[in-house]
């Protein structure tokens, strides 16, 4: 969730950059929309490896 949070503040940061023209503003925002993208992605991966050990946990205990 912290992920989504980080690209919704840094797509409002990127959209304040051009509606000012301050570019600073908009870079900073492109990263903080970078990183949420990031942390996102990093998270759903997280939860793959915690499927695929219930799996295996799974095919251990049946036994």
């Amino acid at each position: 969730m912290a992920g989504k949070t980080e690209q919704m503040k840094g797509q409002a940061k990127e959209a304040v950059g051009d509606l000012t023209g301050n570019k600073d503003m908009k870079a900073e925002g492109t990263a903080d929309r970078q990183a949420g993208e990031v942390k996102e992605s990093v998270g759903k991966a997280e939860e793959k490896v915690d499927e695929a050990i219930d799996k295996v946990k799974g095919v251990f205990h049946k036994k």
